[in-house]
This record gives C-alpha cells, structure tokens and sequence, in this order.
C-alpha cells in the first residue's frame, strides 16, 4: 500500500469521516451526497475532493473510480429508537444496498460503514445478519469485524454510541481488529469555555447571522422546548461528557453554565427558577467542538437548524482518524508480514 491511498466517499454529509480519514494521510479522491444544503459546506472544506451530487440510487458503478477503501454512514433515521425504527423496511434503509452494490464492484482493499446504535435493538437483528452477510460475501469477499464504540472512550467529549463495519478484503488474509485502548475522558470544560461568552442567538426564524458571529458559526437556535425535551434533564455539566449531538437543533442539549434541570415528576422537568436566562441550546460552533471539528471547518447555511444537522449527522473526526490509523497501521503490517514470510519462503527453496 503506498502513501497515496485513494478512498470513495458515500453519503458523505459535510465530511467528518472523510477529513478524519485525510487527516490520517489518506486521500479522499470522489464523494458523494445528495442533500443540496450540504454541497456549498463540503466543497469548501474538501476542495481536492470531486463531489458528485446525484442520488446514489441513480449512480452506476462505473462512475465511481477505482480506489483503495470505501468509507460511509448510510442514513440512520430508519434505524433509529428514537424515530420509526423501521430499518431495512424504510428506503432510507435500503440505501445500505447501493453502499454493498458499489463496493462489490469496486473490490477496494477495505471498506468502513458507520451507523446508530439503534442497529441493534432486536427487531433488527435479522435485516442486521442479513446486512453482515451481504457484506462478507461482497465480491470476493471480505473479514468483517463489526463493533459498537462510544466516541467519549477516544478523547470526545460526548457520549455517542455507534456501529462501525470494517472490512479487510480475503484476499489480504488478515481481519481487522478493532483497538481496546480507552483514553482519558475529555470534558466539557476543555473543549468549549473559551466559547461561553461570545455565542449569539440565531435571527428571526432561525436565520443565520452570517459573517457577525466573531467565532465562525457561534449561534444557536432559538425558539420554544418541547414537551419531550422538558421530560429529561439535557444539562450536562463542565466536567462532564456531552450528551449525544443530534442531527436536529430543537434537540441540542443545553450549555452547561446552566444548573442540571428541576425534577418535577414523571417525564416533566423545568429549568431552575430565576436561573432560566443561563439555559440556551449548545451553538452550532460548540457542537461541532464537541464533534472534534478544528475551528478553520466553517458550515455554510442560511437557516441554523441546517447546521446542526450537518454536525449532528458526522462522525467525530478524532475517532474517525483514530480508526483510519488503525486500518492503515494493521493493513501496512499485514503487507509487511506477507513479504518477510515470502522472502523467507524463497529463500529456504533456494537453499534446498
């Protein structure tokens, strides 16, 4: 494998696994997404990556390039337990097929798909066989290794929990094995308080304020809380971990200057009397610290619910790295392995 190791990029959204994966040394050479709101984010911030904007459904296989991996999060909204959950009955979860459709055409040497955890509640688990299988039988097939992380256990400063397909193509001769190193936690308080003073709240309507935040991106969303947000406290405190960054700005969980929420009863909880001017939504730009985005990685939107669900929707660029490193590192020293054995084979026949 040499340093230009080319990867496809599915559903790629504003590109959170593709720049972990670039920043692992890796070159991200085609992507695809099909949501408008997202093109103008992505092509600014992967500016050598063609971006190809049709629907993977309508994509033939030879319009994709030859490449080394496969990466990619097929939607998860229908796999979801807070959504419908329909999985693999929804379209939304079909899209897994065009992922294995590309891939056993293509034959890269490795491929990652990322998804909720949502997967693995047991009304799924015979769509997730199903998928596995279909994943193992790819072409010539591939080592699969399949696992569920939490982001908080590599240096992120949230709670999220997601699947993670990897697979090492057979002929390789070697599966992939996921890293049991769990790092300090990162909190709160280290990722966001030099942020806590200069957030701005979004214009009428949830319309972006444009080039007035001083930090690219530092507004948040305004607007009432629903009923089911008030059921649950969604403060987490400095030395904490974040609760999970969600793809929808209502759900965002609140700053944590604020106090934890007031217990009231069952499902009902309030803010603190005469502490409610501390309770906002984290800002866009707090989020996408939370999700390991450098700050040079500006989300472009006029309304600002598109850019929480842009970060909400991305894997954590720190893990993201973490796992292309991983790849790289076991598939160089599988490479690495294969040719020692092979030396030595030959010349133990020669001196025979």
């Amino acid at each position: 494998m040499d340093n230009n190791i080319k990867i496809v990029s599915l559903f790629s959204g504003a590109g959170g696994l593709d720049l972990g994966f670039q920043q692992a040394g890796f070159d991200v050479i085609w992507a695809n997404e099909y949501d408008k709101e997202i093109w103008e984010t992505y092509q600014k911030n992967h500016p050598n990556t063609i971006l190809d904007k049709r629907s993977i459904v309508n994509i033939p296989v030879e319009d994709v390039p030859e490449c080394d991996g496969i990466i990619g999060g097929p939607p998860c909204q229908s796999w979801s337990e807070a959504g419908a959950a329909r999985g693999i009955k929804d379209k939304r979860g079909q899209l897994f097929y065009d992922f294995i459709r590309i891939l056993e055409a293509k034959q890269p040497k490795f491929f990652l798909a990322e998804n909720v955890s949502g997967m693995l509640i047991s009304k799924h688990s015979e769509a997730l066989e199903g998928i596995k299988e279909l994943f193992k039988n790819a072409g010539i097939g591939y080592e699969l290794s399949f696992k569920m992380l939490n982001a908080s256990d590599f240096r992120i400063p949230q709670d999220r929990k997601r699947v993670f397909f990897i697979g090492i193509r057979k002929d390789l001769d070697f599966k992939f094995e996921f890293p049991t190193t769990k790092f300090e936690k990162v909190s709160l308080a280290d990722a966001i308080t030099d942020l806590k003073d200069t957030a701005i709240p979004a214009k009428e309507k949830n319309k972006t304020n444009g080039e007035i935040c001083q930090v690219p991106n530092h507004e948040y969303m305004i607007g009432d809380f629903s009923s089911m947000f008030m059921s649950r406290n969604r403060v987490r405190a400095w030395e904490e971990q974040s609760f999970t960054i969600q793809a929808g700005g209502r759900h965002a969980p609140l700053h944590p200057q604020a106090p934890k929420m007031k217990f009231i009863e069952k499902d009902k909880r309030i803010f603190v009397p005469g502490k409610e001017d501390l309770y906002r939504r984290l800002s866009v730009r707090e989020c996408a610290r939370i999700q390991t985005f450098p700050d040079s990685f500006i989300f472009h939107y006029k309304n600002v619910p598109a850019g929480y669900k842009m970060i909400g929707n991305a894997v954590a660029v720190r893990l993201a790295r973490f796992l292309a490193n991983c790849i790289k590192k076991q598939i160089i020293d599988n490479s690495v392995t294969k040719t020692i054995k092979l030396e030595y084979t030959n010349k133990t026949s020669l001196a025979v």
